[in-house]
Order: structure tokens, then sequence, then C-alpha cells
């Protein structure tokens, strides 16, 4: 039985906070793989101006070129209309039947999970792996927790992460005035020049 983690995200772009959360759980959960998930339609982000899934995944795919314990899924992006974590994860549990599969989130999302579509699919096929940084009040994340497990029967992890203060709006802001120099430390090198060749987010 191995243990797959999955990390998905709109990726616009993906930068150097992504890695970080899913190389702590590699390897604090000792996990097999992890599947970077760029998402198709996010109907929670219907306002935001998102690149095409071509390009997020351009990026994607270069962002972890140099992990070979990654591996890019376009188990989202290939599907048609909005992109649900339930549906994605019915696909993966079929797919990895026999395995045990650690969803990579946040802290900040697992307020939020309850009000998603199909939150009882969600945690009847996955197992949620919190990654809590060293700012963030541990005992309320724990309640929470506990409040999925007892309605949902969930499995949940917690997991110290350092704080990393990278975000994609802030980048697409620096992008788009021109501050190359302070997104070098934010983003992979590859990822920033293929950004700078492709005159991406400049008029975002």
């Amino acid at each position: 039985m191995a243990k797959i983690g999955f990390l998905g995200g709109t990726f616009n772009p993906i930068h150097n906070g992504h890695l970080y959360l899913a190389d702590n759980a590699y390897k604090q959960l000792k996990l097999n793989k992890v599947l970077i998930v760029p998402s198709g339609i996010s109907y929670l982000k219907q306002d935001i101006d998102i690149l095409s899934k071509d390009i997020r995944s351009d990026m994607t795919k270069i962002a972890i070129s140099d992990y070979p314990y990654f591996e890019f899924s376009d188990i989202e992006i290939k599907r048609e209309g909005n992109t649900y974590t339930y549906e994605t994860l019915l696909e993966l549990r079929k797919e990895y039947s026999n395995d045990t599969i650690y969803f990579i989130i946040g802290a900040d999302t697992l307020n939020n999970m309850e009000s998603w579509k199909c939150p009882d699919i969600i945690f009847a096929n996955c197992h949620i792996a919190v990654m809590v940084r060293d700012t963030t009040d541990k005992n309320e994340i724990s309640k929470i927790c506990m409040f999925y497990e007892e309605k949902y029967n969930a499995n949940t992890v917690i997991l110290d992460v350092e704080k990393t203060d990278v975000s994609s709006t802030e980048i697409r802001r620096l992008i788009r005035n021109g501050c190359y120099d302070q997104v070098k430390n934010m983003l992979p090198e590859k990822v920033l020049k293929y950004i700078e060749d492709n005159h991406l987010y400049r008029g975002n």
C-alpha cells in the first residue's frame, strides 16, 4: 500500500510556497509521491483573471522538474466545466484503490472545507494533511479537525511548517509593476524565466 500526496491549486503562478508545502508533506508523511494538480475552472475563483490551463500546466511541469517524487497530473485541467475537489478524489480513488491519499492543504483552507461541494465525499476518500504554520493557533486547528472527525468520520493529520510569505496574488502584482528582482526568491528560476520569456501577467 502506497501513500500518495495530492496538492491542488490554481497555480497562477505556481511558486516556492507551493513546492515547500508539497516537499514538507512528502518528508513528514513519508509519502511515495506527491501529485501536483493544477485546477481547471475553479468555481471558487471566478472573479480572478486566470491564465489558460496550458500555460499554468507548463509552469507547473517546469517548477517540479527537479523533484523526482513530484508528479504532474492533468486530472482537473482535462475535465470540462467547473472543477470540484470531490470529483478529483473520486477519480484518484479509482486509480489508487489500494493506497492512502493525503490531501495537502493549508490551515486557512481547512476552515472553508465544509462549504465545498460534497464535503462528505471528500472526507470519505482521503486523509486531510493540514500544514500549520508556526504563527497559527494550533488549538483552533485541532478543534476544527475534531469537528470534521466527529461529523464526517474524517482522518486528519496536522503537520508543522515554517511561515512562508509568498502568494500568487503578490507575485502577479509585482510582475505587473515590473518588479522582477523582488520575485526572484518567490519563484523557481525556470518558472520566472518562462514568465519573462512569454510576457505573462504584465497586463493582468
